[in-house]
């Protein structure tokens, strides 16, 4: 990147985290820009600086200090946060996102030191499209969007969800190449209801209660229609919204603007992606499996929406598809005798007696049991014993964030199961040896499906995100785990190789825009060699 302009000189280049190198300036360009005198006499490289990067990166004591130290290298130079991610992505992962965004988010406003992304408000209201003018990038491609409500597992955090957006764009940019000046986080900050919020004098957000109903949703159609206006070729991601805002916006808004939820859509890529991975374990084919769910949020009914596709390829009706899948909720077996369900959740209510969790484990029988209830401690001892029972090799998919809200742990899966059960959880879990031999649990995070999905929308310019998308991009990621990966019991490839992932995941979106006719550049002869040309590359 070059700096030429007489008001991009001196300080205001050292200033500038998108241009700045810091020490890394050359001789010439310090006299050319302005710098003599500004830096220390040695000139180093990237890489001198990378490994003092990672020294002072590794001497903090917690991880929500290095979580600060990884933020303020952000905000001072780009290129090299981004070199540091991409090059430790398995470190750097979980200290960027999941589990330790969660505490970063909870702890937002008191760790609070420079202003990234876009806030909204009621007071707001009428005017959304002109403030957008005040955000400095005219090309946003990527936008993604939360209102705090429902934070991970974590709930109610108001404007403090703001580190959600940040945390899932810094991985669009370092996972799938997007350029980070096309990236854009938006707080929709309509309130909290979080009282300890509201007493906090420290805390940063709208100070009332949630906007709710009515004036809500007229407020957010308010931003989308700004964003067709200001940045027509973006995407926007919804996040961590409460399920009947996160349905109701996906339902509004996914035929009419390019856009997606990645708690409904983006787990159930993921996650489905790791059954039919499972099933290169356990020997069964995937149309003949029966999974069952702990948790009938819309995390947990997306992956179910998406399965039944999954299914329906297979040869299956929708009604069979349906059939194989069981829901359970704090209340129990979600079936027909239920007054209580919401509407995404009647398509999966089933003709069937009332059951606890454990009582139908023993009577459904299923050989994939996925949790996704944001309750620790819900895949009990019993549990796991009764899937072995009834599984060889049970699938065991603990897929609550951040860690701490996990169904349950990687090493009391392999402990209570003896060693057999394939174990996947949302946040990371360390390796475990039992009866002598490493078992890698897989993390099912939805960093493995949302940059691809979104590089491949911005390479075509695609009109909108089609559930055909999410289906081709769940194969793509279960065909590159390896043998290797699977005799570790792991069922995602290791993150070390996400660029490469994420590159394959855009070509398989891009193939599918282009045969559903929703591409609009026109379409290249080497399509990978497209796509790659395009991604973002920090070295200097």
């Amino acid at each position: 990147m070059t700096v030429s302009t007489a008001s991009n000189k001196g300080y205001s280049v050292l200033r500038n985290g998108a241009v700045n190198k810091s020490t890394a300036f050359t001789r010439e360009e310090r006299e050319t820009l302005g710098l003599r005198g500004l830096l220390p006499h040695c000139a180093c490289d990237q890489d001198t600086q990378l490994s003092r990067v990672l020294k002072n990166l590794r001497r903090k004591e917690f991880d929500i200090e290095r979580y600060i130290f990884l933020a303020a290298l952000q905000g001072r130079n780009e290129r090299l946060y981004y070199r540091t991610v991409i090059e430790n992505i398995e470190e750097i992962l979980p200290l960027i996102y999941t589990p330790t965004v969660g505490q970063a988010c909870k702890e937002f406003a008191h760790i609070f030191r420079q202003p990234k992304g876009f806030y909204i408000t009621p007071d707001d209201k009428g005017e959304i499209r002109h403030i957008l003018d005040n955000w400095p990038d005219d090309d946003v491609r990527v936008i993604v969007i939360t209102d705090g409500q429902r934070v991970l597992g974590l709930g109610d955090l108001g404007a403090n969800g703001m580190g959600i957006p940040i945390g899932k764009l810094a991985l669009y940019v370092a996972c799938a190449g997007i350029q980070p000046s096309q990236c854009l986080p938006v707080m929709f900050d309509v309130g909290t209801n979080n009282e300890e919020l509201l007493e906090d004098p420290l805390y940063l957000g709208y100070p009332h209660k949630r906007l709710e109903g009515e004036g809500y949703f007229e407020l957010m159609a308010e931003f989308i229609e700004a964003v067709q206006d200001k940045f027509p070729a973006a995407l926007v991601q919804f996040e961590d919204f409460l399920t009947p805002n996160a349905y109701s916006l996906l339902n509004s808004y996914r035929d009419k603007v390019l856009s997606f939820n990645d708690d409904i859509q983006g787990t159930a890529a993921v996650t489905l992606s790791g059954v039919y991975a499972s099933t290169r374990i356990s020997g069964h084919d995937f149309k003949d499996l029966r999974i069952m769910f702990l948790g009938a949020g819309s995390a947990a009914t997306g992956i179910g929406d998406l399965m039944v596709a999954a299914f329906m390829e297979e040869g299956l009706s929708a009604e069979e598809a349906r059939g194989r899948l069981w829901f359970v909720d704090q209340y129990g077996l979600l079936n027909k005798n239920r007054d209580d369900l919401m509407a995404h959740n009647l398509p999966y209510a089933h003709d069937y007696e009332d059951l606890d969790f454990i009582s139908a484990i023993k009577d459904i029988k299923p050989h994939v049991l996925i949790g996704a209830t944001g309750a620790p401690g819900t895949f009990t001892q019993d549990v796991v014993e009764a899937m072995t029972e009834l599984n060889d090799h049970p699938a065991i998919f603990a897929l609550s964030n951040p860690t701490s809200r996990a169904e349950c742990t990687a090493a009391q899966a392999y402990e209570w199961s003896k060693g057999k059960a394939v174990f996947t959880s949302g946040s990371p879990f360390d390796p475990v040896v039992y009866d002598g031999k490493k078992l890698k649990p897989g993390q099912g995070n939805n960093a493995y499906i949302f940059p691809g999905i979104g590089l491949g929308a911005v390479a075509c310019r695609a009109k909108k995100i089609s559930d055909e998308m999410f289906l081709a991009s769940a194969k793509m990621l279960a065909g590159m785990v390896s043998a290797e990966n699977l005799e570790k019991s792991t069922l995602y490839p290791a993150l070390t190789d996400i660029r490469e992932v994420s590159l394959n995941i855009a070509v398989a979106v891009v193939e599918k825009a282009y045969e559903q006719g929703l591409a609009q550049e026109p379409e290249p002869s080497d399509l990978k060699a497209f796509i790659a040309a395009q991604m973002y590359d920090p070295s200097y």
